[in-house]
């Protein structure tokens, strides 16, 4: 599997599937086929795409995430295959039952690795990591105290330092590229644990009513960073005003689709979430007590 992922954005299409491959027809263009095998995720952000059940149901089988954004070309619903693991049933009610403890203990080494990455990008990018690595060791089980916002708050501020930058979900500035990129990164992650055989509604902290994806927003923490970095590199170019066009979007899915030096070896996001996903699932299983979550 190549993991390769597919944006439509820049004009109208037609999809469909011929003896395996996802067919993409443009108007005076050739046409192109992709095996729906190396299909990672499929992105659809034009409103005159058209495409077949059998574009849906195709991807879904292999195991990719199918995303649709809005007028905004802002993702906005998604796709994920319900039978990607061979003891689904199983695994979904192991999870369900996994007790707080776990649970707590779990989130604690998520924020623990979240603030850690935050800290290395601000080292990197602006030479201080403003405290973050002295906070990360003091987040308690459940992250009871809230290490997680007081680290935000620094980290926002030093990352954005001349724009007086909030994360919030709908202003236009740097959020666009944030909402974005955290979106696909998502999509990334929920699929992840569909093949660890995982539900990605059953969260370990996220639990709001109206979020689907409750375990991939707690599992994706730590790999936010990377699509900050992508962010920040877009602003330095070409301001936090810049059109959400083709070529913002391609730092951001060229980011997601970067290989990471892990203990000397050159892995894929798609690699590192997989092996996340499956210890995530012995860890609720009780067969082990920790994640594997890489510093990238």
């Amino acid at each position: 599997m190549t993991n390769r992922m597919i944006e439509l954005s820049d004009g109208p299409a037609s999809l469909s599937v011929r003896l395996d491959q996802l067919v993409i027809a443009r108007e005076e263009q050739p046409e192109v086929t992709v095996p729906l095998a190396d299909i990672a995720c499929l992105v659809v952000a034009h409103p005159r795409v058209l495409f077949t059940h059998a574009v849906l149901s195709g991807l879904a089988a292999r195991g990719a995430a199918f995303v649709v954004c809005n007028e905004r070309f802002l993702p906005i619903g998604m796709l994920l295959p319900l039978d990607a693991h061979t003891t689904q049933a199983e695994q979904f009610a192991m999870q369900a039952a996994a007790p707080l403890p776990v649970r707590n203990r779990l989130w604690r080494q998520i924020v623990q690795a979240k603030v850690r990455a935050q800290g290395r990008l601000l080292a990197r990018l602006r030479g201080d990591d403003q405290g973050l690595f002295s906070l990360a060791d003091e987040v308690t089980l459940g992250d009871r105290t809230n290490i997680e916002a007081q680290a935000s708050r620094r980290y926002w501020a030093a990352l954005f330092p001349d724009t007086g930058f909030r994360r919030l979900v709908e202003a236009d500035d740097e959020n666009r590229f944030l909402n974005y990129g955290y979106a696909i990164l998502r999509a990334i992650v929920a699929r992840a644990l569909c093949a660890a055989g995982l539900h990605p509604s059953f969260g370990l902290h996220h639990h709001h009513r109206n979020d689907a994806y409750c375990l991939a927003d707690d599992v994706m923490e730590p790999f936010r960073p990377i699509v900050d970095a992508a962010v920040v590199r877009i602003c330095d170019e070409h301001g936090a005003d810049a059109p959400m066009d083709k070529a913002t979007k391609a730092v951001l899915f060229e980011a997601l689709l970067g290989r990471f030096i892990i203990e000397e070896d050159s892995r894929t996001l798609f690699d590192l979430l997989s092996h996340t996903a499956a210890t995530l699932a012995q860890a609720l299983a009780g067969q082990r007590k920790d994640l594997v979550l890489p510093e990238l």
